[in-house]
């Protein structure tokens, strides 16, 4: 059975049949103008048989209520029009306004490919990130100008679609990812539902094609039985809601679509025997009362399941979207999804901003439509230039899934799923979420890192001063999960006092120099080899972060001497043999070889070999006291020594963390090391009352001097943490 939307292609059989359809109650010039399109494509239409026809793209934007324009648009829109038909022939028959819209529509269809191989479709494969997000600007500025062109666009990506499914192409995969992680996204936020759900079922049928037949097959084994308990469902609630004094309201069964049933089993872990929404049905009434009347109707008629009520009439989606979603436990035991709204809600909700596709044409402009470019528009203005930023802040504004919160004093605040008490306070002010230390989730204490769910009351406790943490900005640390809250964070650290910045980078520098016995080394060099100018703007780089802890110690290593210090004492006679454990030792053959207790090297440390008597060679670190402070005679039987290469195991480390003592210190500490995974072997603290210091000594078990160093940089983040050193170095 054709779906209400879908193209009615039997009428698309002559050019006259063809002409009549599409220009069914349009105005007598606007039918001269159909027909002009039509004849100047119909032989254009299968020059290629890879791209859409564009009659079928006309059909299906006919069925969605398009104005005779857009239709027009679409049929000298497509790529083979683009390439037969100049602009300049167009400018006698059609308007300026008409022609601007054409050009938006070729210009969506002559993206350049950036997959293996160019097709002769013009750019349906994005593989690159870089070209992904200008697609998104392209996208979203075009939709800015005239959103009608972009619409056309989804459209045409429809028909795509359809036709890969019949082609053995090589680009149906690219084509279909794209889909999902762009055009998709854009349908839902313009509230186009039906071009959304047939973008991701298509898409989803050619990325995975035993998965969609699967759940398929397993939907059409029971769809008898489910459309009988769905039909007398139906006539019982038609029955009540008539009692009720509800006239001519319309109950039917609700078809679910293949892959929003496919992510509800992803996200639930679950079959499809086990969705109680593929049971859905869907309630029309004429206005909001008897939409909450209905709902009455429904909850006093059978148990309704906790947590599965959402009022998205009080408060609607981002993309407008209004409906009462409810579910009960119906006849039999069987639980079943219920939606309720009125028929202009319905309209809104099936088109979305397609309901108004005159609004260019004299009218005012749609309030819901103009939400739509705004959030959008900001997405443009708040990524810049970053590709990367842009991408993320997309994914996660743009799709569906969203989660409804109130404020204490009951104002309601959408952010994405899977938003935490953090999110929900840069939401509300970005003051808010800098001075953000504590949250309470409906009366509750919880972690920063909390995900919230719908319905939650959040509140956030916050301090006097802003203090963000640097642990926000990473993504993996949970804190925050909307790119546009972490970008909020990363322009406090980039804003902050220069001063503070050049020496805290200035400090970190002479520090891994100094703990790297690289005293030599250039700075200068260094700033080359990182990439940033030196001086000032080095340090600024490294105080905020932007040349990372990770990245300045392996270019320090690049830029290192390969002699050790204490090594140019020694004469270059040996030849380096492999030892049987991690070191090699210089011209001597199987030697008994242990690490020194004194200052613990792990691999990458610099180190030296100091023969002692009777137990073969002790390794040290070569910034050891105590290598440092040996006597002239001493120094004699110091011998050069390295790690093997692929060495690897644990390695205790010996840390001095100095800190403001406060609650909950031991348990942070604790949380990182294992966030890092170390293993904290010894820990012992002494806290002095005088000042409330507290000095801890730490022994940890790492596998690289790497690990070591990102271990320390996340326990000098810690609140009231005033240094943390390693044991064992110069005093």
């Amino acid at each position: 059975m054709r779906h209400n939307y879908e193209p009615d292609t039997s009428r698309l059989g002559t050019i006259e049949s063809t002409v009549s359809y599409l220009s069914e109650n349009c105005a007598p010039a606007q039918c001269v103008l159909i027909a002009d399109a039509v004849e100047r494509v119909w032989e254009l239409r299968h020059v290629d048989n890879n791209i859409p026809d564009p009659m079928q793209v006309g059909a299906h934007l006919k069925e969605l209520g398009a104005d005779s324009y857009c239709i027009i648009a679409a049929l000298l829109g497509c790529h083979s029009a683009r390439l037969a038909i100049p602009k300049e022939a167009l400018e006698q028959d059609y308007s300026e306004q008409q022609r601007r819209l054409i050009e938006s529509v070729r210009w969506l269809n002559s993206f350049v490919t950036s997959g293996s191989h160019t097709t002769s479709t013009g750019a349906d494969i994005i593989s690159d990130g870089k070209v992904q997000a200008e697609r998104v600007r392209q996208l979203v500025l075009v939709m800015i100008e005239d959103v009608r062109a972009l619409l056309i666009k989804l459209t045409f990506r429809v028909e795509r679609l359809r036709l890969l499914l019949k082609l053995d192409s090589d680009n149906a995969i690219a084509v279909a990812r794209e889909t999902l992680d762009v055009y998709a996204p854009l349908a839902n936020r313009l509230g186009v539902a039906q071009l959304k759900w047939q973008l991701e079922d298509l898409s989803f049928r050619l990325l995975e094609p035993d998965t969609y037949k699967r759940i398929a097959k397993s939907l059409e084994e029971r769809r008898e039985d489910r459309e009988r308990y769905i039909g007398s469902f139906v006539e019982l609630l038609s029955e009540r809601l008539a009692q009720a004094g509800i006239k001519q309201c319309e109950v039917k069964g609700r078809p679910k679509h293949l892959y929003s049933i496919w992510k509800k089993m992803q996200r639930k872990r679950v079959e499809v025997s086990d969705l109680y929404d593929v049971r859905a049905v869907r309630v029309l009434v004429d206005n909001l009362q008897q939409c909450y009347a209905a709902l009455g109707v429904v909850h006093s008629g059978w148990q309704h399941l906790p947590r599965e009520f959402d009022d998205y009439i009080a408060n609607p989606k981002e993309n407008g979207y209004q409906s009462l979603h409810t579910a009960v436990i119906g006849p039999q035991g069987k639980a079943l999804e219920v939606q309720i709204r009125s028929r202009e809600m319905n309209s809104d909700a099936e088109l979305g901003v397609a309901a108004h596709w005159r609004y260019k044409e004299g009218g005012e402009d749609d309030t819901r439509l103009q939400k739509s470019i705004n959030s959008l528009r900001s997405i443009l203005e708040n990524s810049t230039d970053d590709d990367e930023q842009l991408l993320d802040v997309f994914k996660t504004e743009v799709f569906s899934d969203r989660v409804y919160v109130f404020t204490p004093k009951g104002q309601i605040i959408d952010l994405p799923m899977c938003a935490t008490p953090l999110d929900f306070a840069y939401h509300v002010h970005t003051e808010i979420g800098h001075r953000c230390r504590g949250a309470k989730v409906n009366g509750r204490i919880v972690q920063l890192g909390h995900q919230l769910q719908n319905g939650d009351q959040v509140e956030v406790l916050t301090g006097k001063l802003s203090n963000p943490s640097r642990d926000w900005m990473t993504k993996s640390s949970g804190f925050l999960h909307t790119s546009r809250a972490r970008a909020k964070v990363r322009a406090w650290f980039n804003v902050r006092d220069q001063e503070t910045h050049l020496e805290d980078g200035r400090q970190i520098v002479e520090r891994e120099i100094k703990r790297m016995n690289a005293r030599d080394l250039s700075h200068t060099a260094l700033a080359e080899k990182c990439g940033v100018e030196s001086g000032d703007p080095f340090y600024i780089a490294v105080g905020r972060s932007e040349i990372g802890q990770h990245r300045l110690v392996a270019e320090i290593h690049a830029l290192q001497e390969i002699e050790l210090t204490v090594a140019e004492r020694i004469p270059r006679r040996y030849v380096p043999r492999k030892n049987d454990d991690d070191i090699q030792v210089s011209g001597v053959g199987s030697l008994l070889t242990q690490m020194a207790q004194c200052c613990n090297p792990v691999p990458n440390d610099l180190i030296v070999g100091y023969i002692t008597l009777g137990k073969g060679v002790t390794v040290h670190r070569d910034d050891c006291a105590n290598i440092l402070n040996l006597r002239p005679h001493e120094q004699q039987r110091l011998i050069e020594v390295d790690w093997t290469e692929g060495v690897s195991g644990d390695y205790p480390v010996v840390l001095d963390l100095v800190a403001y003592d406060r609650r909950g210190l031991l348990r942070d500490i604790t949380v990182i090391a294992a966030n890092e995974d170390v293993n904290v072997t010894a820990m012992n603290s002494q806290t002095d009352s005088t000042d409330q210091s507290a000095r801890i000594r730490i022994t940890l078990s790492v596998h690289s001097i790497e690990q070591m160093v990102a271990t320390m940089e996340k326990l000098r983040q810690l609140r009231n943490v005033l240094s943390v050193e390693r044991v064992g170095g110069p005093s």
